[in-house]
């Protein structure tokens, strides 16, 4: 996308972490915003902050209500983007996962973006970015990861069938953060390797957004290392990553 000034763009999951920090950063740059979220009050603060952007409340894990989100923007002028960053994230064991919290999360994380994926593409204009959120927890199976590692995983192969799926209109694209400090990052109770402030990894994003790439990852320093980890076979890599369990 050449420059974000004027550009028309819905952000689901812009209540907080890096959703939020992008909408700060689309807005200094001018950018129009639809911003979406579970938290209308958040939702209307951050409004505020961003030169009176348009709240849209909505929630991924109620499929009716992103239907009737479109159905709304679906009278309005065509989008430039749809940035999708909602998730949930509930670390913890496979013996020891909620069943219920476990099937929320796989609502909100893959369900949700499955129908973003399903009712947003008519929203955009020809050539429009539609924005999914992987991770690197879906490269490969960490100890803890489990159920949000095996959604961001799924999102991952569906952005990638995607971007064959709707070209040329639509222009898919990938985000695979690091660790990015956030509600859901404090859960963790270890160190986090190349941790990164919300408004770094928007910076990243746009900068991505801004080129041909189809997969924005960063931190470089520590994503390479994974990407590297995961092709390995796995006699090595399960080895190395067991050391983590």
């Amino acid at each position: 996308m050449d420059g974000f000034a004027g550009k028309r763009i819905w952000i689901i999951g812009a209540s907080a972490g890096i959703g939020a920090a992008l909408a700060r950063a689309l807005a200094g740059q001018g950018a129009r915003l639809i911003l979406s979220a579970r938290s209308e009050g958040d939702l209307a603060q951050l409004a505020k902050e961003c030169g009176g952007a348009e709240v849209l409340a909505l929630d991924l894990g109620q499929r009716d209500t992103l239907a009737d989100a479109v159905r709304r923007l679906g009278g309005g002028a065509p989008l430039d983007a749809v940035i999708c960053t909602a998730a949930m994230y509930d670390p913890s064991r496979v013996a020891d996962l909620d069943p219920e919290r476990t099937e929320t999360l796989v609502r909100v994380n893959l369900l949700g973006t499955l129908d973003v994926a399903r009712l947003v593409p008519p929203l955009l204009r020809d050539g429009g970015q539609l924005v999914l959120f992987g991770s690197v927890a879906g490269y490969l199976g960490l100890p803890k990861g489990q159920a949000y590692s095996a959604t961001k995983a799924a999102i991952i192969n569906l952005a990638e069938s995607l971007r064959i799926e709707l070209a040329p209109r639509v222009d898919v694209r990938l985000v695979c953060p690091g660790f990015v400090r956030s509600r859901l990052t404090d859960k963790n109770d270890f160190t986090m390797p190349a941790l990164m402030e919300p408004g770094d990894a928007a910076t990243a994003i746009l900068k991505g957004l801004s080129g041909r790439a189809f997969e924005i990852h960063f931190p470089k320093r520590f994503t390479y290392g994974l990407k590297l980890l995961r092709a390995l076979p796995y006699a090595l890599s399960l080895r190395l990553t067991g050391r983590l369990g």
